[in-house]
């Protein structure tokens, strides 16, 4: 390095906790998350004095293969796509698109990075683990159907029509649990 770089520690420091984060979600446990990041990091050659995201973005999609893959040694059978008559159940919702759930971008951004953090992870604690993977995929990271369903095991036979289904399944669960939060005076 010949040029002294202001904020690398910082952004060093950002990308571990954001994989931190994204792990204990992914996951559940702390102590998996933090084994997790601990692996990751080793893996994947992160620069702090790289102004662009690249590195961080590969460190990410390491973190989300490793997790799938530990979630579905512990549940393989979670893993195995629902067939095509069990994936076009009904949801509440037409669309996969928190807006279309009702569900406001400020709601979310508190239950991720807020107050409402621990309710969340109550919430996702209740899910099936694909779907759960599914969920932090589509909502934490915004990747598409297509991406997510890629991430998930290649024998499980997941489609971006399958990843969509169980992700609108998630909104609505989110949405009613949300709703009757609400009802009671707390967050999820």
């Amino acid at each position: 390095m010949t040029e002294d770089c202001s904020g690398g520690l910082l952004k060093a420091q950002d990308a571990a906790a954001e994989l931190y984060q994204l792990a204990a979600l992914m996951l559940g446990s702390e102590n998996e998350a933090l084994n997790l990041v601990e692996k990751t990091v080793a893996e994947v050659e992160i620069d702090p004095c790289d102004e662009s995201d690249s590195a961080v973005d590969q460190a990410r999609h390491q973190l989300v293969k490793d997790a799938v893959a530990l979630m579905s040694r512990a549940k393989p059978e979670e893993f195995v796509a629902p067939a095509a008559s069990d994936s076009a159940s009904v949801t509440c919702l037409d669309d996969d698109d928190f807006s279309a759930a009702g569900v406001l971008p400020a709601a979310v951004s508190d239950l991720i990075g807020g107050a409402g953090r621990q309710q969340l992870r109550v919430w996702l604690d209740k899910l099936p683990l694909a779907q759960r993977a599914i969920f932090v995929q589509r909502a934490i990271l915004g990747w598409n159907n297509s991406e997510t369903a890629e991430s998930l095991p290649k024998n499980g036979g997941w489609s971006a029509s399958q990843v969509s289904d169980l992700f609108r399944q998630a909104l609505c669960s989110l949405t009613s649990s949300l709703v009757h939060s609400s009802a009671q005076g707390a967050t999820v």
